[in-house]
């Protein structure tokens, strides 16, 4: 594959910023109608992937294979009533969702699509990206993480205890994930020796970083998904605890706006993990060597679009096959295992590059001791935490002692989390009649030696 830099001209950053001006605007608009047209078939692709997983038809009336039954969702929602509710910030209640829509088709704007190619009925040649920079990869980060504010805003603004919780739950779900994933792409900018998207793609001209960086790739992965809000990670609307989280007050085009944010962000970085592991645009192995011009013209489109895809067909599989995480459990885990491993890669990474480039030093060693160093900090990793849940749990079973032993408890004698059971055990059958003191006697000071009568309702 070493020949393909021969067939297919380099796209550098000398090649952006001279197009003319209708031809940035034709690209805007195709970015445009690509993002909305591949919402519609990936909301059509996951109803249909997840209900031949569960053994069900899905859509299949509206149009052919029911192909237009997102295009009729979307209908339905435009000519719903749109509702404000009275306690709502109304000015940040209508924002939030334009906040977090916009960011999602702008960082779309740095991702290669293919080579350069001739523009039809024109002598215009132009690579098919619509910009580049020199810090193209921090510029998608940063652009996605000011969608954080939309989903945050709007969640505050709708004056509801729900849609607050489900805004903060998302703001640290999505602030922390975004610390693993910007760590993860440490180790490509390494090995390109650009932060460029289309000079990543071209340094993936003979081996994808998704072989060679096989952690990064991972933490990637896991980290795309809590990023995006998805299943098992879609905790900030989890409708068995928060009703539906942070759009809970929302209908209509506002709450379309949201959803369309979500999917426009599961496509971008589908996108960029195709172009940061996947090798972009490039054709996959083999497919060269039988078809020399399967990286020229337009026929990168069809390589690059089947890779984002294949990664959306992930997000599909794990909502229809793993149930959603406790909260807790899911930030311990991008705190305590992906930044930790993250960092430690990192510094692996780092000292095998250096260690190529000026030598010095065995390789194969090298690879051993980082190997075996990566295998024990994983066990003390896990050893620490079960150290953590076996004193948790003796802790439990001593206040669930201490509520069967006759020690006087708080919070209504009731044990914390999980309130003690009742001494006889469970309680079956119909439940015991509710007896209450009679006022009149309870309030005489003459009946004070008596016993108190009781009524039986």
């Amino acid at each position: 594959m070493t020949a393909l830099t021969s067939i297919h001209p380099l796209v550098t950053l000398d090649a952006f910023g001279r197009d003319p001006w209708w031809v940035i605007l034709v690209k805007t608009l195709l970015i445009f109608v690509i993002l909305v047209l591949l919402t519609l078939f990936n909301i059509w692709w996951e109803r249909r992937v997840v209900a031949r997983m569960q053994h069900r038809i899905g859509p299949n009336v509206h149009g052919p294979f029911g192909l237009l039954q997102s295009l009729a969702d979307g209908v339905k929602l435009a000519l719903k009533e749109d509702i404000i509710p009275k306690a709502a910030d109304k000015v940040v209640f209508l924002l939030a969702p334009v906040i977090a829509v916009v960011p999602a088709f702008v960082t779309f704007s740095v991702i290669p699509f293919g080579p350069v190619v001739d523009v039809p009925f024109s002598d215009v040649r132009t690579p098919l990206q619509l910009t580049d920079m020199p810090v193209a990869v921090l510029f998608v980060m940063a652009i996605a993480s000011i969608g954080i504010y939309g989903i945050v805003l709007g969640g505050w603004s709708s004056g509801s205890t729900y849609s607050l919780l489900g805004g903060l739950r998302s703001s640290a779900q999505m602030i922390s994930y975004e610390v693993a994933m910007g760590l993860a792409l440490v180790a490509v900018f390494l090995y390109a020796g650009s932060m460029s998207t289309s000079e990543i793609v071209e340094a993936q001209d003979q081996f994808w970083f998704g072989l060679i960086l096989v952690p990064s790739f991972v933490i990637y992965t896991i980290s795309m998904v809590g990023e995006t809000n998805r299943a098992p990670f879609d905790l900030p609307e989890a409708e068995g605890e928060l009703v539906g989280g942070f759009h809970t007050e929302y209908s209509s085009l506002k709450f379309a706006l949201f959803f369309l944010a979500e999917y426009i962000n599961m496509a971008t970085v589908s996108a960029l993990a195709t172009t940061l592991f996947l090798g972009g645009w490039h054709a996959p192995w083999g497919i060269v060597h039988v078809w020399p011009g399967a990286n020229e013209g337009y026929w990168p489109l069809l390589w690059f679009f089947g890779k984002v895809l294949f990664f959306i067909f992930i997000f599909i599989w794990l909502r229809g096959s793993l149930p959603r995480l406790r909260y807790d459990q899911f930030m311990a885990f991008g705190w305590k295992r992906l930044i930790p491993i993250s960092l430690v890669w990192i510094i692996a990474v780092a000292t095998i590059r250096t260690v190529s480039l000026e030598g010095g030093i065995n390789r194969q060693y090298l690879l051993i001791g980082i190997g075996v160093l990566a295998v024990l900090f994983l066990v003390l990793t896990f050893v620490g935490d079960s150290t953590a849940d076996t004193d948790e749990a003796a802790a439990t079973d001593g206040t669930a002692g201490r509520a069967g032993g006759g020690r006087p408890q708080t919070a209504g004698n009731g044990g914390y989390p999980v309130p003690p059971m009742p001494t006889g055990g469970a309680v079956r059958g119909p439940a015991r009649p509710l007896t209450f003191e009679s006022p009149s006697i309870r309030q005489s000071p003459t009946t004070s030696n008596a016993a108190p009568a009781r009524e039986e309702i």
